[in-house]
């Protein structure tokens, strides 16, 4: 009986794998296609060789035992293009493609019936979201957010039934929000803010989700807290119970109420009807004075005080406010470099979401987070709740608009997860402001370094590897897409290393140095400064790789750097010098005495099974820090062996565990990064 059911299995055993062969080249096609069209920079062109993309290991390609691709992984890469080649991957689990240029529609994804998680935010990607979208039953997590999708939010997003996270926040959505909360019942997240939605949120969305899962769409109404709708519930109307009408009477609907025929209107007007216009267009004609008065008031102190809030705003904390340090010609005249009072009274954003106006900024309540080495770092509320960080610069002033202009073109068109965006600036000949996002939760330094001593939390390992790869990331971005033009960051420090509200690691004050004079820059280097740059007063990208390995060797021993002393002391310069200590000098040294363990910081020593880690990171700083500028190794590189070192992998296959919820791949917890995740 064995014998025969022998030969019956063995054809459907070849059978699989005649479908199977071809379907696994199918999906190395599809790759190829996919990135002629998009990568333009040849980012992948190195690494994307060969006939089979799982067998030579393609970057961000990962693949089942079958040799099927069931995870693309591939952000902030640059690639510009469709998602139409992509559509072949039937068996892909995982697409995660956040911080590009891709374009186009969604619509080619919805034949990959197997997909789980999909993030494309931070993209150019528009029309609307299709119906077709139904088609991905297997859903968990959806972010399409910081795009240019329109359109309505589809009903048949209701079909996604296992959908744990939905992002559409920073689109152009329009039109009403569906009720999901029946049909969606294990959505944890939702974020829909910042698009153009109107009408009335249904009940059970804000009970389930909030307020500000729904903020920055000025046109919803509802229930308290929400603004009250403003709408007829006659069923006679043509306009529905929930929809929202105009506040002007003469778009009002033109109906019958109570199926009553309109009447004729009555000929002339009574005495009383007369007197009580004349009385409404005496009251009208004083209350337009009164505004245009008001108005011309407001702008008069407006263009005498940076702060230019009108009495009766809330009353700032004494010496906390910026805009209370310096004038700001915002109104008449020009500069000597040709700036109207109408280009001067602007902020110039690089992006088209959340912006405001510079009146704004200045009668935003304001508290002083520090003061740096570019200049005075400012905590900015604005009225409608947003948080930001202004920068005022000090020693830029004499940078001509143009050449500003440059420089701020150059690091506002950046975009990675592990650089601080810059939102905004602005341009006066007396006054120059960067406006960055906000990120609440300090900075490196203050994390290795602040509260010293007894009571001390001490910084763990896993946190000051995963805090130093995210830095190492969003220097490696920024070199590569300069690279060309041998743009450097200038200014790498632990204090610069800034943490999001999720902890993850942005690296700040890019390109600002470039504004100064390059024998200034180099000095407020201190302790992080490049040995070459000692004669050669110059900034580079390889002294930008010095600079973090003196940071990657702070981290390890817990020493802060040097900081020569400053030139005001009465001791000859050369003697100050003589006496302070070089970070990647004392570490070579006690390493050459063969005392490892004595380099790292006791913090570290407590944890166990580390030793390995901490030697192989040592000597990826002193990798860094070797005195000759061409035998240290890039960014990219550096990148990579921190990754080797310590580097999360999550194979995502068919044992997922769908109860786990993180909230983005980016989180030093996430569960599905598959290696894009810090550890």
């Amino acid at each position: 009986m064995a014998s025969s059911f022998s030969i019956p299995f063995l054809t459907l055993f070849l059978a699989h794998l005649a479908l199977s062969a071809p379907a696994a080249s199918n999906d190395t096609d599809a790759l190829t296609r996919f990135r002629l069209q998009t990568d333009s920079h040849g980012g992948l062109i190195f690494n994307w060789t060969g006939p089979d993309a799982c067998a030579a290991s393609w970057t961000g390609v990962h693949c089942s035992p079958r040799g099927r691709v069931f995870g693309l992984s591939l952000p902030s890469l640059n690639l510009r293009g469709p998602l139409d080649h992509l559509a072949p991957l039937d068996q892909l689990r995982l697409l995660d493609l956040h911080d590009n240029r891709l374009n186009g529609t969604v619509l080619p994804l919805a034949s990959c019936t197997n997909l789980k998680l999909l993030y494309l935010a931070g993209n150019d990607l528009s029309g609307e979201i299709p119906p077709e979208i139904s088609s991905l039953r297997r859903l968990l997590r959806l972010d399409l957010s910081d795009n240019n999708i329109r359109g309505a939010i589809p009903d048949e997003l209701s079909n996604l039934t296992r959908l744990l996270t939905l992002r559409l926040h920073d689109n152009m959505l329009s039109g009403k929000v569906p009720n999901l909360s029946a049909s969606l019942v294990n959505l944890k997240e939702l974020n829909l803010t910042n698009n153009e939605l109107y009408g009335r949120l249904p009940d059970p969305m804000l009970k389930k989700f909030g307020e500000e899962s729904f903020s920055g769409n000025e046109g919803l109404c509802g229930s308290n807290p929400l603004p009250v709708c403003s709408f007829t519930e006659n069923p006679s109307s043509p306009i529905g119970p929930d929809q929202t009408v105009p506040s002007n009477p003469s778009s009002l609907p033109q109906s019958t109420v109570n199926g009553e025929p309109k009447k004729e209107p009555r000929k002339g007007l009574s005495p009383g009807a007369i007197v009580a216009i004349v009385i409404s267009n005496c009251v009208a004609l004083l209350v337009i004075i009164s505004f245009v008065v008001a108005h011309y008031c407001a702008r008069e102190r407006s263009s005498s005080s940076m702060a230019g809030s009108e009495s009766g705003n809330k009353r700032r904390k004494s010496g906390s406010s910026y805009g209370s340090e310096k004038k700001v010609y915002a109104n008449g005249g020009a500069d000597s470099d040709g700036t109207t009072g109408t280009d001067r009274s602007k902020l110039v954003f690089f992006d088209r979401k959340k912006q405001f106006e510079l009146e704004d900024l200045l009668r935003a309540s304001a508290e002083m987070l520090g003061k740096g080495s570019l200049g005075t770092v400012y905590r900015a509320v604005l009225d409608d709740g947003c948080t930001v960080a202004v920068k005022r610069l000090k020693d830029a002033n004499p940078c001509a608009r143009k050449e500003f202009e440059e420089y701020m073109d150059v690091i506002g068109k950046l975009k990675h997860p592990n650089v601080v965006k810059l939102r905004a600036y602005y341009y006066a000949k007396e006054e120059k402001l960067l406006v960055y996002d906000y990120l609440p939760n300090g900075s490196l330094h203050h994390l290795l370094h602040g509260n010293r001593g007894p009571g001390r939390i001490p910084l763990d390992w896993t946190t000051r590897i995963s805090l130093v790869l995210g830095a190492a990331r969003g220097l490696a971005r920024i070199h590569e897409e300069y690279g060309s033009a041998k743009i450097p960051h200038g200014n790498v420090k632990s204090s610069n290393v800034l943490l999001d509200k999720n902890g993850v690691a942005c690296i700040s004050d890019f390109g600002l140095s470039l504004l100064l004079n390059p024998a200034h820059a180099i000095a407020r280097l201190g302790g992080y400064r490049a040995p070459e740059q000692t004669e050669v007063k110059r900034l580079s990208q390889k002294s930008d790789v010095y600079s973090f390995g003196v940071l990657l060797l702070e981290v390890l021993t817990g020493r802060a750097p040097s900081q020569y002393p400053s030139p005001m002391s009465t001791r000859p310069r050369v003697e100050e010098e003589e006496q302070a200590v070089d970070l990647p000098k004392w570490v070579r040294s006690v390493v050459k005495e063969e005392w490892t363990g004595e380099v790292f910081d006791q913090e570290l020593l407590r944890y166990k099974n580390i030793e390995e880690e901490l030697v192989s990171m040592l000597h990826v700083g002193l990798a860094c820090v070797v005195p000759q500028p061409e035998k240290r190794p890039s960014m990219v590189e550096v990148t990579k062996m921190i990754e080797e070192i310590r580097v999360e992998q999550s194979p995502l296959g068919e044992d997922y565990d769908e109860s786990r919820n993180s909230l983005s791949p980016s989180l030093a917890t996430t569960e599905d990064g598959l290696g894009l995740g810090l550890p």
